[in-house]
């Protein structure tokens, strides 16, 4: 299975779930697709074994052939052109690498070359495949190296997938194609409003999904009056608990001081993937 690990608000305990979820199945792919903060290697320790860069085209502007129609910033949708007399800007930044530029060019003046966005790392820890990927500081665009990511995915494992807090397009990126989503919330306001917006997300995908509540003790009741209302299975409730705190804090899955806990989440899994 594909398991998507969401959560809309950040800091509700979507890694922490991820973690100690893999940690508890067999057989185990690890995606963190948290590029701008990916942090699930604090908890597993991998031995990153291999790196690459994730390069993205962007338009390279050949002065000699181009006659400065302006055709290429008309047709460019992210405005990341700008034709002058005598000169063309391009602002690689605002570049989607989408290479239509190119195609409409009636000069054929432009070329690409190539940009790097980041890295995507690969490791191994405890018979789990780690990957994650780093996004180059200041760049403003994580889904390509989510994207790349994902295409690293290995059916014949069973895939978890750490998503990116919010609901921009990197975590539509992250949980598109999953099998299951996994909706991690807290029982406040903030949990609640960002489980609605994740909820009506993943229903527009189709994506099967529950919801596990962290730090269940504080707050209200509100998450759960939700969740049934809208018929989402509750997978879990881990309770506001200090040592589950204190293992967080020193960067110890609690499935590991806990050994309980590790049948808890095989549970969940079994429960999600029907055996």
């Amino acid at each position: 299975m594909i398991i998507s690990v969401a959560s809309g608000k950040g800091g509700v305990g979507k890694t922490t779930v991820a973690v100690n979820l893999a940690l508890s199945i067999d057989n185990v792919q690890f995606l963190d697709c948290d590029v701008e903060e990916p942090n699930a290697h604090i908890f597993l320790k991998p031995e990153i074994v291999n790196s690459f860069p994730v390069l993205m085209p962007i338009p390279k502007i050949n002065e000699k052939l181009c006659n400065y129609c302006g055709e290429c910033a008309r047709h460019c949708q992210f405005n990341a052109l700008i034709v002058l007399p005598g000169a063309v800007l391009v602002f690689k930044e605002l570049c989607k690498g989408c290479g239509l530029c190119k195609l409409v060019c009636p000069s054929n003046a432009i070329t690409e070359e190539q940009r790097e966005l980041g890295i995507i790392e690969e490791g191994k820890v405890d018979g789990i495949e780690f990957i994650h990927g780093r996004l180059n500081i200041s760049e403003p665009f994580a889904s390509p190296i989510i994207k790349v990511m994902k295409e690293r995915i290995n059916r014949n494992k069973n895939v978890i997938l750490d998503v990116p807090p919010g609901a921009s397009c990197p975590v539509i990126t992250a949980v598109y194609g999953s099998d299951y989503c996994i909706m991690v919330t807290e029982p406040t306001p903030f949990g609640l409003h960002d489980l609605k917006i994740m909820h009506a997300i993943v229903e527009e995908l189709g994506i099967e999904h529950g919801v596990i509540i962290n730090r269940y003790g504080i707050g209200n009741k509100d998450v759960e009056e939700f969740c049934k209302s809208k018929g989402i299975p509750i997978l879990m409730k881990i309770p506001m608990d200090r040592k589950i705190a204190e293992l967080y804090s020193k960067g110890i899955p609690f499935t590991k001081a806990l050994p309980e806990w590790k049948d808890k989440f095989r549970e969940v899994f079994d429960a999600i993937s029907g055996t």
